[in-house]
């Protein structure tokens, strides 16, 4: 992919001097951004804030930083609530041993003077120290109007604590709640630990591509090696890569010729050679051979961080799926309150006392924690986003992703898509031998700069073909050209050269050279001693993948079109190869974006395929527009999903992965509010009459164990596999 296609996802910014809003998570208080959103580690509503914010600009270097501060932040939380757990669990075992509950339960008797209070004492601990964190998010979410999960928590720690204390000091009668009291919020801490730490490990895209950069470069200097961090290099150094290193920086190839894995960022699964003036992109792994190269691109401008900001742009996106999980979480906080209220109005009514009462109410405001439902679909989009780019697959728009599972017809653009863009020997006529022909083509057009006579040479070296330089080459204009080889004048030429040596044709290839003509393609003729030994065609040629991945999309259900520009003999020549049975030839640019409009005319959704400027209008007027990372600027900017590299397959690979994607979260859903609808009725007690009473503790192992399995679902997702 070249670099420079990714020079438009640099960014810079400026924040003014001023008393402004800016939007936090109220788990995270640090984590702080100007547009509302989710909360990169924990998924939550960014609530709004006011926060004055120093005058200064932010560079895309100062943006990664401030990410990756985040990142070490996101290691403190998850640091801070396994700290918090641990010292926790080791406070609550004492507020276990001295409640007169557990006592009870269990028929020992521990007694001292004063033991009555060492629950308060340890259960007072435990509230300030380890709900203190649900406490502060709480007040955050209150101020920005936007009450939830830190909410819901901190209210029943809160009824929990005020009824307990006011037990123990004889302000009311009635059971302390101390032990329930420890134990909850233990248990939430413990939850905390486990989700922060599996979304932790979801958001980790951004750090392992950044890993994939090598510390240290060897640059050349003279006939020096000298050993510099890749943070020092600069555009226009030399650097050698040896067999099996990481490639430090963007560059060209100078000296050496090598395969380079690129796998890792283009999901491209062959090695690509590379010769000199090849493009290699940093993070690569060469192969082995060494290579000299050029560094041409670091830092903003590289290949690497282009893809970066393409995954954290998709990261901090959303989809309908998620947009509708962020609502219901919304409103599942207010059904919550309500639902506690109810409960203690109904048990009030039936006479219950103050103590089971305020059990319920604290039951059902745990249980029914929203946390489950707003972790549910940030964390598989995260997951997926990680695994579509591992495979090549930018995506920059979640939208686009969630919607192209419902894709009807995939349109391609022929050129620089189905087709490498360029010419190329597409077939070879003759009565003697295919090879001995072109070889002796490429002799002749060896000296020469025309694209059609490099063509040939190009193909007979792939070939590996043995041929010499002739002599006496001329350029014949318009024409042809003609040199000695071996002392006999070969023409390489087209038509107008073969009429103006009244060349015989042999009636077998003066036959396929017609059909070859009316099918768009180039036809040269090689011709010796006044006779036509055979002929040359040449076209645009058609990928090696594009079959594959016509075929694919055909087998899933999915019709495939192909526009193009070029006359109705070329495309149709190439949907024939392609076995493409609907295509549109002769479309101007401003006329494409039409073509799109009739597929979707009979409902159908669209989901374009394209890589130039004139692809623009095309793929916004689409369903899905996917540019090909081989495209411009402009079609990269206009498209939902990029393809890093310019495979055709990976259309198909990004339904799979929406298919798949789609499903975890259906999954993630039915469990998070199947899990509210049955546990939201126990917390307040509906089978109290047959003498089963769900604890605030055990409701918070209920919440702690959906929100877990949430989590475990979704990492699911990273053993899916896209080929």
């Amino acid at each position: 992919m070249e670099n420079n296609h990714l020079n438009h996802l640099q960014a810079n910014s400026v924040i003014n001097s001023t008393q402004s809003t800016v939007y936090a998570c109220p788990m995270h208080p640090d984590i702080q951004q100007e547009k509302p959103g989710l909360c990169p580690e924990c998924g939550m509503h960014l609530v709004p804030v006011k926060k004055k914010i120093q005058s200064q600009t932010l560079s895309a270097d100062t943006v990664h930083q401030a990410h990756a501060g985040h990142d070490k932040h996101a290691g403190h939380s998850v640091n801070m609530f396994k700290q918090k757990f641990w010292l926790s669990l080791l406070l609550t075992v004492p507020t276990l041993l001295f409640s007169n509950t557990v006592q009870s339960w269990f028929g020992y008797h521990l007694t001292f003077s004063g033991s009555q209070y060492v629950p308060a004492f340890f259960g007072t601990i435990i509230f300030i120290y380890g709900g203190l964190v649900f406490l502060k998010s709480a007040k955050v979410e209150i101020e920005g109007r936007l009450p939830g999960m830190m909410t819901l928590i901190s209210m029943a720690i809160t009824v929990a604590f005020g009824y307990s204390f006011a037990v123990t000091f004889k302000l009311v009668n009635g059971m302390d709640f101390w032990w329930e009291l420890a134990t909850l919020v233990t248990i939430m801490l413990l939850g905390h630990w486990l989700e922060m730490a599996s979304v932790q490990n979801a958001q980790g895209a951004l750090n392992e591509l950044a890993k994939l950069l090598p510390d240290q470069a060897e640059l050349i200097r003279g006939k020096e090696l000298i050993k510099v961090p890749v943070v020092q290099l600069s555009v226009g150094d030399l650097v050698l890569v040896r067999p099996g290193a990481r490639i430090p920086a963007d560059g060209e190839v100078v000296k050496g010729e090598s395969d380079v894995n690129e796998s890792m960022l283009t999901g491209e699964s062959k090695p690509v050679e590379k010769t000199i003036n090849a493009q290699v992109i940093g993070g690569t792994i060469n192969g082995s051979g060494a290579l000299s190269v050029k560094v041409t691109r670091i830092g903003d401008d590289s290949t690497l961080a282009g893809i970066m900001k393409l995954v954290d742009d998709a990261q901090n996106s959303k989809s309908k799926t998620q947009i509708l999980a962020d609502r219901a979480a919304f409103y599942l906080t207010f059904v919550a309150i309500g639902a506690a209220v109810i409960t203690g109005i109904a048990w009030g009514i039936d006479g219950k006392t103050v103590g089971f009462i305020l059990q319920r109410i604290v039951t059902v405001l745990v249980i029914a924690c929203p946390h489950a439902l707003g972790l549910a679909i940030p964390l598989v989009t995260s997951i997926s986003t990680t695994l579509g780019a591992k495979n090549g697959l930018l995506v920059r728009q979640r939208m686009a992703l969630e919607n192209a599972r419902n894709i009807d017809v995939v349109l391609f653009d022929k050129t620089g898509t189905l087709t490498k863009g360029e010419q190329g020997v597409v077939d070879i006529l003759t009565e003697g031998d295919t090879n001995e022909l072109l070889a002796l083509a490429a002799e002749v057009e060896n000296e020469s700069e025309h694209p059609i006579a490099r063509a040939i040479v190009q193909s007979a070296t792939e070939l590996k073909l043995q041929f010499s330089h002739a002599t006496n080459f001329s350029s014949l204009s318009g024409r042809g050209a003609k040199a000695m080889v071996k002392g006999v004048t070969v023409y390489v030429g087209g038509p107008r050269l073969v009429e103006e040596l009244g060349a015989m044709i042999p009636k077998t290839i003066s036959l396929a050279a017609a059909q070859a003509s009316e099918d768009g393609k180039t036809v040269i003729y090689v011709i010796t001693n006044n006779t036509v030994r055979g002929a040359i065609m040449l076209a645009d040629v058609i990928r090696e993948e594009s079959r594959e991945a016509v075929a694919t999309l055909h087998a899933m259900g999915k019709r495939v079109a192909m526009l193009t520009g070029d006359s109705q003999g070329v495309a149709a020549w190439v949907a024939k190869e392609l076995a493409i049975n609907e295509y549109f030839a002769e479309v101007l640019p401003d006329k494409k974006a039409e073509t799109v409009k009739k597929l979707q005319a009979d409902g159908s959704r669209v989901a374009m395929v394209g890589d130039g400027v004139n692809d623009a209008p095309a793929l916004t007027q689409a369903d899905i527009g996917i540019a090909i990372g081989a495209g411009t600027d402009v079609a990269i900017e206009s498209a939902g999903i990029v393809l890093a590299s310019s495979d055709p397959r990976g259309v198909a690979k990004i339904v799979r992965l929406s298919k798949a994607t789609y499903r975890k979260m259906l999954q993630n859903l039915a469990w998070a509010t199947g899990y509210n609808a049955l546990a939201i009725p126990l917390a307040a007690g509906v089978t109290a009459a047959i003498g089963f009473v769900l604890s605030p503790a055990f409701g918070a192992v209920l919440m702690s164990v959906s929100t877990i399995v949430v989590a475990i679902n979704a990492q699911f997702l990273r053993k899916f596999k896209l080929q």
